[in-house]
């Protein structure tokens, strides 16, 4: 692929996942009466004014303004190195800016971020569909720089 095809790739793939990300957060609020609570999961919306575990509650700008820093970095660099970026590890950030991307929308619209998913199963935090992007897009870049870091070492 080319540089512009994978700059092109990486954009359309982060607007895809912003779009989806959006259609299944809305689809879920507006259907959650509907869906039925069962021994794995329920849908329980509570207004997360905070970022993961509700830690830095109340700085609501500070996460904004990270998060924007964030988006900026990681698409600086992926552009910056992008020729050495494989369209497996571009798909991940794209999923990775997505997550990060939705949730600042939603703390800048709305001063919040809208928190639905709740595990029966396990006693964990309620999350949403950006968190699951994020932690999609982190493990699958890391899983990436692994597998090189021993390809090169193996070599």
């Amino acid at each position: 692929m080319s540089k512009l095809s994978k700059t092109i790739y990486l954009f359309i793939t982060t607007i895809f996942f912003v779009l989806l990300n959006s259609y299944i957060t809305k689809f879920i609020l507006t259907n959650s009466y509907k869906l039925h609570k069962n021994p794995v999961l329920e849908f329980l919306f509570i207004q997360n004014e905070g970022a993961a575990f509700n830690i830095f509650e109340g700085y609501k700008i500070f996460l904004i303004v990270f998060a924007i820093a964030a988006i900026i970095g990681i698409i600086f660099y992926t552009i910056k190195n992008i020729d050495k970026t494989s369209a497996v590890c571009l798909f991940f950030i794209s999923i990775l800016n997505a997550g990060i991307f939705n949730n600042m929308l939603e703390r800048i619209t709305l001063g919040y971020v809208r928190d639905f998913i709740k595990l029966n199963f396990i006693d964990f935090p309620i999350f949403n569909i950006s968190d699951i992007l994020i932690n999609i897009g982190v493990l699958g870049i890391v899983f990436i720089i692994l597998k090189n870091n021993y390809k090169s070492n193996r070599a």
